[in-house]
């Protein structure tokens, strides 16, 4: 526990660890085996409550503070990072840009529905030319009077294409002056005439999850579709991403509270040369040095929180604990490899899921290179 939570925080935690150990554990596996995006679990997600978790009740939600949604997003990952990455993108990248920059109409007609399980919604970013460089997106909404058209395409979009998602928060160059784009974030529907989905496969990461590209072909989108103020979206995606990077910080936590746990108890039980290898101070010292990180990345994550609740700036906050956390997961799944020697080479181990799950923490929600600029920035050296 961290001196950053409260008991009520924890006894969430234990009500978020039991969804996960009952629901979710028995099926990673097999669905990262196969690929499988699991709409029984999503949907079991949503009913559990787990989507909403910072939203008001009276859209929905629980109404509970940013930490307890980030405590949920870590209790996943220490399970299984495909179902955390599924609650996650929803949570900071679908239904938190439509609560925060929406009108009032936008949220009676969509965040019910994303609450409950039965919807997800998508945020439309990265594109060919568009992923640490932002302004480098070339989808177009062009303003016909009484609608968007929208043309252009996504990729590398979570919860893109299952049976479940129901629309999209785009990114779109929606004005153009002396070669400087400016961008707004368009709310597209599913069944959008001219929207094409693909889910790609063969990730050598979150297996289970869904990952997307997207086609827009002369898509038709009422006007009243626009989040916030024409030619403001580039700021909505930053302010958005600040809180994804405490998403993919607690994914990076979560993934290595689990993975230290798998190596603890191995090491506690692995005999060699007659005794256990927990035994060995080079092992200890290993065990030792996890808690150590683990110990320093929740206190990071956790005051990232705390100043978001308190209304005060955290960016610079959300890109420490982003990259500090990704970075012990790295560190820490490889360490548990390590002592599971052998073994943690199979793909009956669940370490060796969870090896290749850390890599795409130092890559998205901003890489690592990515956010040591963002910290400089803060810092005011860039």
């Amino acid at each position: 526990m961290s001196i950053l939570s409260t008991k009520e925080h924890e006894a969430f935690r234990q009500e978020v660890r039991a969804f996960a150990e009952k629901e979710i554990k028995p099926m990673a596996a097999q669905l990262d085996e196969n690929e499988t995006f699991s709409v029984e679990l999503s949907r079991k997600m949503g009913q559990a409550g787990l989507y909403g978790i910072d939203i008001p009740k009276e859209h929905g939600g629980q109404g509970k503070d940013t930490l307890s949604y980030i405590i949920a997003v870590e209790e996943l990952a220490r399970v299984d990072s495909s179902q955390a990455a599924t609650m996650a993108a929803h949570n900071s990248l679908g239904l938190a840009p439509v609560y925060h920059f929406g009108t009032e109409e936008q949220r009676q007609k969509y965040v019910p529905l994303l609450t409950s399980g039965e919807g997800l919604w998508a945020f439309g970013l990265t594109e060919v030319m568009a992923g640490s460089d932002a302004q480098g997106v070339e989808t177009i909404a062009e303003d016909k009077g009484a609608h968007w058209l929208i043309n252009g395409s996504k990729r590398y979009i979570t919860n893109g294409s299952n049976e479940l998602m129901k629309g999209i928060t785009v990114l779109a160059v929606t004005n153009e002056e002396n070669g400087k784009k400016r961008f707004s974030t368009i709310l597209v529907d599913r069944d959008s005439e001219g929207f094409e989905t693909k889910r790609i496969f063969g990730k050598m990461m979150w297996r289970a999850s869904d990952t997307a590209e997207l086609k827009f072909s002369d898509i038709k989108v009422k006007k009243d579709q626009l989040l916030g103020k024409k030619d403001k979206g580039l700021g909505q995606m930053l302010k958005t991403l600040d809180s994804g990077r405490l998403s993919i910080a607690a994914m990076g936590l979560g993934l290595a509270q689990g993975a230290y746990e798998m190596a603890l108890d191995y090491a506690q039980k692995r005999e060699q040369f007659g005794q256990t290898i927990a035994s060995n101070q080079v092992i200890a010292f290993k065990l030792t040095d996890m808690a150590l990180k683990l110990e320093l990345a929740r206190n990071t994550l956790y005051n990232a929180c705390a100043l978001k609740d308190a209304g005060q700036p955290f960016g610079k906050e959300a890109a420490m604990a982003k990259l500090y956390c990704s970075d012990i997961a790295k560190e820490i799944a490889d360490e548990a490899v390590q002592i599971f020697s052998g073994q943690g080479l199979l793909k009956s181990s669940a370490i060796e899921r969870f090896y290749r799950d850390q890599r795409i923490l130092q890559i998205g929600e901003g890489t690592s290179e990515i956010l040591r600029i963002v910290i400089s920035k803060h810092l005011g050296l860039v």
